[in-house]
């Protein structure tokens, strides 16, 4: 009688599998990009051999910040209030350096409520992978336009935004952030050569990363679209009904090349990487670039900054190398002798 070999599941350097590396089941809208987001960052963590429980997750409040819940499960995670997990954030990655800390965040997270601590966090240097998930929408509260909504944008009941965006690229650029980089959840190569450089940096990685929502925004031509399904009014209540969409298709293109990519309400969104020979260490160039895109209606894919040899937040703190966390109660409370030098400097 022949037996049944079962086949060992495949596994990376640390002898972990890529279930190893999953979470939860998404609760999400059938064709979220934030899900498409969200197994790239699996897929990344899986193939760079990274042992779950070093890594610390991080959100604020959501769609995007419920998907720490669906990668990483044996992670730590923190979901923190609404535009507080940069100090979160902060805290832990000083509290233990031996951390890897990535945090998720969204649009209105972000670029609203939370937009002082995000400055702060960018200017600091936090040694962390910062995950935007950007759809120009709150989607968790009927689908308002947030800071990164286009100019001329339509919600559904007709309202068009007539406030110019927040471009996160340039003004992580501009205070001072270490790695920049931007995409489009339907292109995975990209995505996660940007995540696995993001691991290899030493400082903050912001990744702002295209994340269409499939239920609010679906206006015709914007750059943050699906389309939504269709609402019923009964008398005691309203339905918003969500059809099931097919995952995102994923694109293939050279650097320097357009693509346009047609949505599923059928507007076009204008895709553009950088060309082979940018030089992503000039950041007067890479202002140059986000402006002149932009003009052109493009939306500009590809690592954007980088300076790989700013020091980071703890660097620039001094910190003793042993992780703060580890230290004994001795070793925090200065005793009378300390103390009294204390007091003598400041006589």
């Amino acid at each position: 009688m022949a037996k049944t070999v079962s086949r060992a599941a495949k596994t990376n350097r640390i002898g972990l599998s890529m279930t190893d590396y999953k979470g939860a089941p998404s609760t999400l809208c059938a064709g979220c990009g934030h899900d498409a987001i969200s197994s790239q960052i699996v897929r990344v963590f899986y193939e760079m051999g990274v042992n779950p429980y070093r890594v610390a997750k991080m959100s604020g409040i959501g769609c995007s910040s419920k998907t720490p819940a669906y990668f990483l499960g044996h992670s730590h995670g923190f979901n923190s209030v609404h535009g507080r997990m940069p100090s979160v954030a902060t805290g832990a990655m000083a509290a233990n350096r031996e951390l890897l800390c990535i945090g998720v965040s969204g649009d209105g997270d972000t670029a609203s409520i939370g937009l002082g601590q995000f400055c702060h966090l960018l200017r600091r240097n936090i040694p962390m992978i910062y995950v935007l998930e950007n759809n120009g929408v709150y989607g968790l509260t009927k689908g308002q336009f947030s800071a990164t909504a286009d100019l001329g944008a339509k919600l559904k009941t007709g309202s068009e935004n007539d406030l110019p965006p927040i471009d996160i690229c340039k003004l992580a650029i501009e205070m001072g952030c270490s790695y920049v980089g931007r995409s489009f959840a339907a292109d995975p190569k990209q995505v996660v050569g940007l995540l696995k450089g993001a691991l290899a940096h030493n400082g903050t990685a912001v990744l702002d990363i295209l994340s269409p929502c499939v239920t609010f925004n679906d206006h015709e031509g914007s750059s943050k679209s699906y389309s939504w399904g269709k609402e019923h009014e009964e008398l005691l209540h309203q339905i918003d009904f969500i059809p099931h969409f097919e995952p995102l298709e994923p694109v293939e293109y050279a650097e320097g090349e357009i693509l346009d990519y047609t949505l599923h309400d059928g507007s076009t969104l204008r895709l553009r990487k950088t060309e082979r020979d940018y030089d992503p260490t000039n950041n007067a160039h890479a202002f140059k670039m986000l402006r002149e895109t932009r003009e052109r209606h493009e939306f500009l894919t590809g690592l954007i900054y980088i300076n790989p040899v700013a020091d980071n937040f703890i660097e620039r703190l001094n910190l003793v190398d042993q992780p703060l966390a580890r230290l004994q109660e001795e070793q925090l409370r200065p005793g009378r002798e300390a103390l009294d030098e204390v007091m003598r400097e400041l006589m």
